[in-house]
């Protein structure tokens, strides 16, 4: 119980911090990959990101495979200000795990779900907000590509989340079961030329005996306005189970909403090795209205100057009527 109210004292927290997010013109996605972006999909926006992967995997010194397959799922919503995000995610499995040790080979078909999480994600820093010598230069195409230093400085986001997670769960320690908390650090460098460098450093199941620290930086490249390729490098940390995993992949725009991906996902080790192949789509409902902003009589200027022409346009029009009549 006191997890639970530390959690939601840990929210309030986020969502007091001043606001400094943007909102995209299209779909902001996680996928490919597994890694978590520092900016929020924006207010009144519900994206939903879905995917289905294999599972292969071989144990060569406890001589055991395990064979199937997956799903992983978020539904990400923008909340209140901008630069807030509260989100659903988790992974699905369904394999066969297949033992070798002895003279009679041994089969037990399991399934469940390897992490479901709801949490909170908040923009804290944003070096691009309100960033006037970073506007394009339209008269310059190795202007706009040269390197900055100031995009070295990256935007920062905090994560705060509770896993749930159901007894005898064969893909989570012995001890794991209920509630424990998740909490992430997300960093975004977006560079010249279409590079955006993603670091995500992220304590999960918080209490337990076996706790995993984990690391995740992903390197994405656009190579045009539809086109991305990336690359990754996850490394897990517990008593429990240890890793490196490397993916590379790609994802294609098909609208402003809609955007399709694939990837592969391997490490270098036999205890166990790890190979899958990882499909998956992102999909957003944008409800997102820009805030209007008073500038004192800039608007209502800008009304008036609107109201007027549409009294020039009719008495141009009462003096056309008045000619032919």
């Amino acid at each position: 119980m006191q997890q639970l109210k530390s959690f939601f004292v840990s929210l309030l927290l986020v969502a007091s911090l001043p606001a400094l997010a943007q909102y995209t013109e299209v779909i902001n996605s996680n996928r490919p990959g597994v890694s978590k972006a520092a900016f929020s999909v924006g207010t009144n926006v519900l994206q939903f990101e879905l995917g289905s992967f294999t599972v292969k995997e071989e144990h060569n010194p406890l001589n055991y495979e395990v064979s199937g397959f997956g799903v992983d799922f978020a539904a990400r919503f923008g909340l209140l200000w901008e630069q807030l995000e509260i989100n659903i995610e988790g992974v699905y499995q369904n394999d066969t795990f297949t033992s070798n040790a002895s003279a009679i080979p041994f089969e037990d078909k399991r399934s469940n779900f390897r992490n479901f999480t709801i949490g909170a994600k908040y923009l804290v820093y944003d070096p691009y907000k309100n960033a006037e010598e970073d506007k394009p230069n339209l008269y310059s195409y190795h202007a706009n590509r040269r390197f900055k230093w100031k995009s070295l400085i990256p935007a920062v986001a905090v994560y705060v989340g509770a896993n749930f997670d159901t007894k005898d769960n064969p893909y989570t320690a012995p001890d794991v079961e209920g509630f424990s908390p998740k909490i992430m650090v997300a960093t975004q460098n977006n560079f010249a030329g279409g590079w955006v460098f993603v670091m995500n450093f992220l304590k999960d199941r918080i209490g337990s005996d076996f706790s995993d620290f984990q690391y995740i930086l992903t390197l994405t490249h656009s190579f045009s306005d539809q086109w991305v390729l990336f690359g990754e490098a996850q490394g897990i940390q517990s008593d429990f189970y240890a890793d490196n995993i490397f993916r590379v992949g790609g994802a294609y725009l098909w609208t402003k909403d809609f955007q399709l991906d694939a990837n592969i996902a391997f490490n270098t080790k036999d205890t166990p090795s790890v190979f899958n192949i990882a499909f998956g789509a992102s999909y957003r409902l944008d409800w997102h209205k820009d805030k209007k902003i008073d500038n004192g009589g800039a608007v209502k200027d800008k009304v008036d100057t609107s109201k007027n022409k549409k009294k020039k346009k009719r008495k141009k029009k009462t003096d056309f009527d008045s000619d032919n009549l």
